[in-house]
């Protein structure tokens, strides 16, 4: 079989998913907010089904994110979640804990797992131990440079997932630190909605031009990475080595934006499974999504070519 990586992406709402699935992308990862952190958008199992009805009849797949830090409140609904994904045709789950494994292998027992424990998910032997009990995909952690990149996909059987677009979480808080500061200031009245359209940020003193953006919801306190992540320039070197699926992470940007990157990569992909040998970037695709980058936040490589200290 040939070699086809996957275009993976998220979308906010079932609007954005149609437009993206317009734009080339090949699958999408979506949840609601009880099973699911970090999302772009909220989707009820109601919107997962639209979802999938929309994405099938253009093969495209549907993965739903259960990667919340699971407590013993939730497990029972989460049994009926999952069964009920298995129900409507959702094709796999994305997990970090083992929870969520032992509740799909009982209620889902055919749906593809996703093993994703995001900044501690940064060596093939633990995704093997993950892959033994039936992970399919090891989402690798975004801190991990290209040469553990290279070797995880060397020396592991199982699919991996790379991100090489949009920002990355650097810091969660399962509490409210936002609201908590602003009642510690007493000034709780500046700070009626601390959600992701607040276009609420950080920053460090001696670092003034550089912005985190920071948001609350159910599941705490997120603060995210003042750059954005953009190999597109530097695609070709995860195509050489098989990565399996790429993701673009579209949280927190507008919906033009993400159809932009999702055409771009879309391109790139397409060119370079055209003619390997022959493949060289070009300038022209990165062009929209510099168009429409927020001047406030670099494009980068992120860790890719960092050398890796924990």
């Amino acid at each position: 079989m040939a070699y086809k990586p996957e275009l993976l992406t998220t979308a906010s709402s079932l609007e954005e998913l149609e437009r993206l699935i317009a734009a080339g992308a090949d699958a999408f990862v979506i949840g609601e907010a009880r099973f699911g952190m970090r999302l772009a958008g909220e989707f009820d199992i109601e919107m997962v089904q639209k979802a999938v009805e929309l994405a099938k009849p253009h093969g495209v797949k549907i993965y739903v994110s259960v990667n919340n830090l699971i407590d013993n409140s939730i497990l029972e609904a989460l049994e009926g979640y999952i069964r009920e994904l298995a129900e409507i045709g959702a094709d796999a789950i994305v997990f970090g804990d083992p929870a969520v494994l032992t509740a799909a292998k009982q209620h889902a027992p055919d749906m593809a797992l996703h093993w994703n424990a995001e900044m501690t998910s940064t060596n093939y032997v633990t995704a093997e131990y993950w892959g033994r009990r039936g992970a399919v995909r090891y989402v690798l952690a975004r801190e991990l440079n290209m040469e553990q990149i290279v070797e995880t996909k060397q020396k592991s059987n199982m699919a991996i997932e790379v991100q090489v677009h949009g920002m990355t979480n650097i810091y969660h808080s399962k509490r409210a630190l936002v609201q908590s500061y602003m009642v510690h200031q007493e000034e709780p009245d500046r700070l009626t909605e601390s959600g992701k359209e607040r276009g609420m940020y950080v920053m460090e003193a001696d670092r003034p031009d550089e912005r985190f953006p920071i948001y609350e919801d159910a599941n705490g306190t997120h603060i995210m990475s003042s750059g954005d992540l953009c190999m597109l320039e530097n695609l070709h070197e995860l195509l050489e080595i098989g990565v399996d699926s790429l993701k673009i992470e579209g949280l927190l940007k507008p919906v033009e934006y993400n159809e932009a990157v999702v055409r771009a990569y879309r391109k790139a992909i397409d060119n370079y499974l055209e003619d390997p040998e022959g493949y060289s970037f070009q300038e022209e695709w990165l062009e929209p999504i510099q168009t429409l980058q927020d001047p406030g936040r670099e494009l980068t490589f992120g860790f890719f070519y960092k050398e890796q200290v924990y």
